[in-house]
């Protein structure tokens, strides 16, 4: 009896998990199956499953565009998001670490203050941002969209968080054969805490491919747009381009799917260590 209990259980928790798997991939599917059709079969009444004609000539046609630079696009978002995502990670570690182990009688006056910017609305620090942007001449940039955007306070917390857990005796026995704090930190902390450098870099990395508001307002000129600017360019007052804008929008998840396989493993024990919810 109990066994069959058992088989039941894992039965009905196979069931589910199907059904929130097919749940969470019906997105991606929408995303796929409109990229891939006319506009008439978008807008049809009467909806099916697959489009009468799949249409492969929409990937083309989308790189193809002169409105819209979308390849440029890809790249400088890619660009972006690998420069922010390294840059972010270097300086959030090391004031992690620092403010973690090096004796300061001010260390915890800095850690509460660069909480407390996390209390301050992104809106706040928006235009101050953008005048100091535009005086450096930054403006259509790939300087004015990286350098503003390197240091995350939630990096920080997470990072220094996690260096307070982290083995002492590990460092104790760098020290002893004469490493100092900058040599210990990148021959014994840096490999040791790759799961977490894997979480919060994901975490960067997503939050940098996806951003708008900041690289619409700094990338003034379609050389400078990022792959989010692109996707909103398909949607105007005059004009709404919906078998454009699907296909883009499935092809720019690409290089997130991507960074989430690679990572995976280290993302998880990143995230269990760290207790990022």
């Amino acid at each position: 009896m109990d066994d069959a209990l058992v088989r039941a259980g894992r039965a009905l928790r196979a069931v589910l998990l199907v059904v929130l798997a097919l749940l969470f991939l019906i997105p991606f599917y929408l995303l796929v199956r409109n990229g891939l059709s006319s506009e008439q079969d978008i807008t049809s009444p009467s909806w099916t499953l697959f489009p009468t004609e799949v249409r492969w000539g929409n990937v083309r046609e989308l790189f193809d565009d002169p409105s819209v630079p979308f390849a440029r696009s890809l790249l400088n978002s890619a660009l972006i998001a690998l420069a922010t995502t390294l840059g972010t990670l270097l300086l959030a570690s090391l004031a992690g670490y620092g403010l973690a182990r090096i004796p300061y009688r001010h260390a915890n006056k800095v850690f509460y203050g660069i909480l407390g910017t996390l209390l301050v609305p992104a809106a706040v620090t928006f235009v101050p941002s953008f005048v100091l942007v535009s005086t450096l001449g930054w403006i259509s940039t790939l300087r004015g969209l990286i350098v503003p955007t390197l240091f995350s306070a939630f990096a920080c917390f997470v990072f220094r968080q996690y260096f307070l857990g982290f083995p002492r005796e590990l460092e104790d026995a760098a020290q002893v054969d004469g490493l100092g704090y900058w040599r210990t930190y990148w021959l014994v902390v840096v490999p040791n805490a790759r799961p977490v450098f894997a979480a919060v870099g994901t975490i960067v990395f997503l939050g940098a491919w996806n951003s708008f508001l900041w690289p619409l307002v700094i990338g003034q000129d379609q050389s400078a747009w990022t792959v989010q600017v692109a996707l909103s360019s398909f949607t105007t007052a005059q004009v709404v381009r919906l078998h454009e804008l699907f296909i883009a929008a499935a092809v720019s998840i690409l290089p997130l799917l991507l960074v989430f396989l690679c990572f995976q493993r280290w993302i998880v024990a990143g995230v269990e260590r760290s207790g990022i919810d």
